[in-house]
């Protein structure tokens, strides 16, 4: 799993620095195998500057070559051989300076180094958009903005984002830290444990609201012990197309590929709070939305355009007409959103976690969301989330809310009860941590504290916590938030 330390710090304000919080983590249980660097243009555009072209004069030994005299911040001008068509005297260029590195479209790189072309010098290149990684033009060179200072760091002018990602080797048991969320809830609680007060930011979905009722999609679900909890809802008059590089940065820094804004978004959120969606062509929906299982046999187009046989016990979103998608594992080709959609059905689910680990195994099938549903999500999360991506696609893609938020959840998912009794602590453990440590680190963790005696402790499990649900367990959050580090071990073995 894939961690963006930039996108950590928009839920804990943290200036410890990467080595330091990788320690924590893997302290934590959140073993950090690697941490890479992540650049938005490769090599971050180092060396290059903004240059103000003082002279162009046609070379003397060759009719496609310039010679020009660029002022890049330094006490004096240097001269540049220039191959573009469209270099001109007064233009504010991109110059790549003696030892820059730069890449190919392959990736290969090559440095910049002083030398002749046709008998004149050259120190330094007047560059396209191309071979700085910002586009895929060779044309010309590019021309920037007049009002730009000569020796200006390109890097400044065009907003390189620079990240640290973190490798974390996840274990299975571990549902509720597949996502930028759980990461950080876990690294408060670490941290608190450490003596940092830090405060948990989640972001608001207050803004949230129906902008008119003029689109409605009815929900039903036929199958509610293998779709607990389904919401959703419809946001017209949207424009799908790139999405902007803010959320592009994002993605690219833990490995995803852009899609467009509305895919974009679901995945965003998806790794941002553990929770998949899905967005329908809304105009591709035959009435309502039915959450059913088919029979056996039954064909199947999916998004990456393979006919799948499906199983009787496969959950489907279908319509009135038939199936849409694979309940939380893929999308299906003929409701996708494309080019041409200009409204949408957006679903947000808690779906059974092993129905859909047999679905994706028996299609041979692993995507982020069955990952996540197999393991089991958060159940109480399921509108926030929705109403998260909404705002997120108005404000990338625009749109208006056009029906209530649609949700069928018949049966609430309860939290867990357990009691915790504190010489069972001090037995498990090997030492006794003091009763007020042990409150702290279990109220970190969102354990709710219901009652207390000098034996124990009553209490209560939050539903995304599946992997916690007796006393040993317990015990084991205690232990890892406390530190292993913290335990005093016999030296005798």
């Amino acid at each position: 799993m894939k961690i963006s330390y930039n996108w950590l710090k928009q839920f804990i304000k943290t200036d410890w620095p990467s080595d330091q919080t990788s320690e924590l983590l893997t302290d934590l249980g959140l073993e950090v195998e690697v941490v890479e660097k992540y650049q938005s243009i490769k090599g971050g555009l180092q060396g290059v500057v903004v240059g103000h072209v003082l002279t162009c004069e046609k070379h003397p030994d060759a009719d496609r070559l310039k010679v020009t005299t660029v002022n890049i911040g330094l006490e004096a001008p240097i001269q540049i051989v220039c191959g573009a068509a469209n270099v001109a005297a007064g233009q504010k260029v991109p110059v790549a300076t003696i030892g820059t590195v730069l890449y190919d479209k392959e990736g290969a790189e090559f440095t910049i180094k002083k030398g002749k072309i046709r008998g004149v010098e050259s120190h330094g290149m007047i560059c396209a958009e191309d071979e700085l990684g910002l586009g895929t033009s060779h044309d010309g060179i590019m021309v920037l903005a007049e009002g730009l200072v000569p020796g200006t760091p390109a890097a400044e002018v065009f907003k390189v984002v620079n990240d640290e990602v973190f490798e974390i080797g996840l274990t299975p048991n571990r549902a509720d830290a597949m996502s930028h969320l759980g990461t950080a809830r876990d690294l408060r609680a670490g941290m608190l444990q450490r003596g940092v007060n830090i405060e948990l930011i989640t972001p608001s979905v207050s803004n949230f609201r129906v902008d008119m009722r003029t689109l409605k999609i009815d929900v039903t679900v036929e199958e509610p012990l293998l779709a607990p909890r389904y919401c959703g809802v419809t946001i017209s008059g949207i424009s799908v197309k790139e999405s902007p590089a803010w959320l592009q940065d994002r993605l690219k820094a833990i490995g995803l590929t852009p899609k467009n804004n509305i895919v974009d978004v679901t995945n965003y959120v998806l790794h941002e709070l553990g929770q998949p969606l899905h967005a329908f062509d809304a105009a591709k929906i035959n009435g309502k939305v039915i959450v059913k299982t088919l029979p056996e046999g039954t064909k199947f187009v999916t998004l990456d355009d393979v006919e799948r046989t499906l199983h009787k016990e496969d959950l489907m979103i279908c319509d009135e007409k038939g199936p849409l998608c694979i309940a939380g594992v893929f999308g299906g080709k003929k409701s996708g959103v494309s080019e041409g959609t200009t409204t949408i059905f957006l679903e947000s689910a808690y779906f059974d976690a092993v129905s859909v680990r047999k679905t994706a195994k028996r299609h041979g099938l692993n995507t982020d969301a069955s990952f996540r549903f197999e393991r089991g999500i958060d159940p109480t999360i399921t509108e926030y989330a929705l109403k998260r991506a909404a705002l997120l696609i108005q404000e990338v893609a625009g749109g208006k809310i056009t029906s209530d938020v649609i949700e069928v959840y018949p049966k609430k998912v309860e939290d867990f009860s357990v009691l915790l009794n504190f010489s069972h602590v001090s037995k498990i453990i090997g030492q006794e941590i003091p009763k007020d440590t042990i409150k702290k680190i279990l109220v970190s963790l969102d354990i709710k504290v219901n009652s207390v005696s000098d034996s124990g402790l009553g209490l209560t499990i939050p539903a995304y916590r599946v992997d916690v649900q007796r006393e040993i367990d317990v015990i084991e959050e205690i232990l890892r938030v406390y530190g292993y580090n913290n335990i005093n071990f016999s030296k005798k073995f």
